[in-house]
């Protein structure tokens, strides 16, 4: 009988080996689709689920400091729930007066904005035509004139829609209902689930799984806190800031902006142009003009090489085109719930790509042994 080549054993191993892979890989994509599916089919009602499971996720490290003082994971849960009461209700309660207020001012003085900004722009308009007579501008102005009507009469209707029907939109009632409870047990279980986790890890490639949702972990706590506190912190510097300088509707402006500069560049532009335009149809001249400029360069300044720096740095990895991508798509396929989880998905995928890239360049398809 002849003997088996030390070679052909070899390369058998190898075989069984890359069908065990093929196999393992073949079972986690089956599972990441059924799991893709059932998430876009329950999409409607899992907002308040998420949402409850972020603010668990994001408060943990605060209970278990309240755990190290000498208190149960239930005492502690409910003191960290005592003391986001005690903060975040005077501040909903100012932030919607304040919105609701801004609004009511918007309604009243959009007919006064529109008649202003159109007399500047036909204004305009006539001092172009006088330096270049070959200019056709009284279609342009008309169109402009009435662009502008109709975006104002268009930005009121959906903010006032928004207010009046939030709770069709968003579901506020299971919002207000439905995430205290899951955020209170998530936080008080954490670190059950954690380990249970943990112990259903396949044993062989446990040790990497564990390095990857440690890099999973670093990278969409340290976004999350941080980018909150950029939104927070620009949004408080704009509102006020424009307050100041006597800008009506600055307060919501500068919410807005702070509210959406988690899409790289969108808050800060849009804020930008939005009181602009306010400055513009509000005051003669062009001296509040050049004071809001000033207050969006201080702004993007300071967020650029202080704030995003030291709060968010490079948690994600992920160059700003995606970051706006992930957001436009997951808006799209799951709307306020996809905006909520696109960016913590997105860098997600690219800790796997990072993994899988690595992996592949110590494989033999790469090294070519």
């Amino acid at each position: 009988m002849p003997a088996v080549r030390t070679s052909d054993k070899k390369t058998s191993k190898q075989t069984f080996i890359s069908k065990l892979n093929q196999s393992d890989f073949l079972v986690w994509f089956a599972l990441f689709c059924l799991f893709c599916s059932v998430i876009y089919l329950l999409r409607s009602v899992l907002l308040p689920f998420v949402l409850g499971i972020i603010l668990g996720y994001l408060f943990d490290p605060l209970a278990v400091k309240f755990e190290k003082l000498g208190a149960s994971r239930t005492i502690a849960t409910v003191f960290v729930f005592l003391l986001l009461t005690l903060i975040a209700v005077p501040l909903v309660v100012l932030l919607f007066s304040m919105i609701s207020n801004q609004l009511s001012i918007f309604a009243d003085s959009a007919p006064k904005y529109i008649s202003s900004l159109t007399q500047k722009i036909e204004e305009l308009f006539g001092y172009l035509q006088q330096r270049f007579p070959t200019l056709e501008t009284e279609n342009i102005g008309a169109l402009v004139s009435q662009n502008i009507t109709q975006t104002f009469k268009f930005s009121g209707k959906i903010m006032t829609g928004l207010m009046k029907n939030g709770a069709a939109v968003i579901n506020i009632f299971s919002l207000l209902l439905i995430t205290p409870v899951v955020a209170f047990y998530m936080l008080r279980d954490w670190g059950v689930f954690v380990q249970k986790i943990k112990t259903l890890l396949p044993q062989k490639s446990r040790k990497d799984i564990q390095g990857i949702f440690s890099d999973i972990d670093r990278a969409i706590s340290g976004f999350l806190r941080g980018q909150l506190s950029v939104c927070v912190i620009l949004g408080t510097f704009y509102g006020l800031s424009l307050n100041l300088i006597g800008l009506e509707l600055g307060l919501l402006v500068g919410f807005i902006s702070g509210i959406i500069s988690f899409i790289p560049y969108v808050g800060s532009i849009t804020g930008f142009i939005l009181s602009i335009i306010l400055a513009t149809s509000q005051y003669s001249g062009y001296t509040k003009v050049i004071e809001v400029i000033v207050i969006f360069v201080i702004g993007q300044f300071f967020e650029g090489n202080f704030l995003t720096p030291k709060l968010v740095g490079d948690k994600i990895g992920l160059h700003p085109v995606w970051v706006m991508f992930a957001l436009l798509s997951g808006g799209v396929l799951l709307g306020f719930l996809g905006l909520m989880v696109a960016v913590p998905i997105a860098a997600i995928i690219g800790i796997l790509l990072r993994f899988g890239i690595k992996k592949y360049k110590k494989s033999q398809l790469y090294l070519g042994d």
